[in-house]
């Protein structure tokens, strides 16, 4: 079997959203949103063995890699052994894959394989909340969280609303977007705009709404949207997965109340909730750790050690560095 890989079109969403629920994951891929936000920013292509697995492979500036496949789990370790023929035999290159979720490196018992590096990626793994605790915000621990959300109400009083957000919404969420990345431009070491690829990325799911899944919710002040967010629902992990949440950083306690009331209003089925990693960023970390996550998804650099008889020279995306793994076979 040598998988033709194409390029995911919205319309395609609604055939390959079942894939990703049928094996236990908890990672924010299983989302599958994310795919279809950052296609063209890591260039993903997907192949479907229809009504069995979806293999999916992106692509650096300088290699090409992996995600785990998805699939019933007794049927990974097939899957696994076929993209990894991909690899060698068609793109000529060692396996890899980065962010594996661990409930797939479990499955497959990668650790203890001889044939692969399998290190966590700390910096991006994903945190875990107990759904009806950010719905509620009770305790202590949650105290500062309600003053804020208090604040905004007393600042707002009977000029703020949450709506749930529909395709009849796209032109409105395109405003908001339009005021809301000019003032948040990050350029990569490359000198692309990152968010400028996520902004096109939404520009496209919204769009074509009509041919996804996803759940979105919105708050405005005075008639006018402040604060969306758009998430998806995993009814495997009975997990509500977070890819967007945006606000007007200027009006305080906006953040906190969109994060609860979408969560309310748009997820009162879920019992955990993936609001993504952190990226290793210090001020992302302190804020998702101020929500007081309940576990952590591991997610995983899986790469083979040799290939051909010799040892693989590793490229890590998320250090930018080069490693060194294995011996000459």
């Amino acid at each position: 079997m040598t998988p033709k890989f194409e390029i995911p079109r919205p319309e395609d969403a609604r055939k390959l959203i079942p894939y990703f629920t049928m094996r236990p994951c908890k990672a924010c891929e299983s989302g599958w949103i994310d795919y279809f936000i950052w296609a063209d920013y890591y260039r993903v292509r997907y192949y479907e063995v229809k009504d069995e697995a979806l293999l999916i492979i992106m692509k650096n500036d300088r290699e090409y890699f992996a995600a785990l496949p998805y699939c019933a789990e007794e049927k990974i370790a097939q899957y696994f052994e076929i993209l990894k023929g991909f690899f060698n035999d068609v793109l000529e290159q060692p396996f890899k894959i980065y962010l594996a979720d661990e409930e797939g490196v479990n499955a497959l018992g990668l650790k203890e394989n001889a044939e692969y590096i399998v290190r966590e990626e700390e910096d991006f793994r994903d945190y875990l909340y107990d759904a009806e605790e950010l719905r509620t915000l009770p305790g202590r621990k949650f105290q500062k969280k309600r003053n804020l959300i208090n604040k905004f109400l007393k600042d707002h009083e009977g000029r703020w609303e949450y709506r749930d957000l529909t395709c009849e919404n796209r032109a409105e969420v395109m405003a908001f977007l339009d005021s809301w990345f000019p003032n948040h431009a990050e350029e990569d070491a490359d000198g692309a705009t990152t968010l400028q690829f996520e902004r096109d990325g939404l520009t496209s799911v919204l769009q074509d709404c009509c041919h996804m899944t996803y759940r979105i919710g919105g708050i405005t002040i005075d008639g006018k949207l402040k604060a969306f967010s758009l998430g998806t629902y995993n009814a495997r992990e009975e997990m509500a997965c977070i890819s967007v949440e945006k606000a007007d950083p200027e009006i305080p306690g906006l953040y906190q109340l969109i994060n609860r009331e979408f969560l309310t209003h748009a997820f009162p089925e879920a019992k955990l909730v993936n609001r993504e990693d952190d990226m290793g960023l210090p001020g992302v970390r302190q804020a998702k750790l101020s929500y007081n996550p309940v576990a952590f998804e591991k997610k995983f650099m899986v790469s083979q050690k040799t290939f051909r008889g010799e040892a693989v020279e590793i490229f890590d995306p998320y250090e930018d560095e080069v490693a060194h793994f294995g011996e000459t076979g």
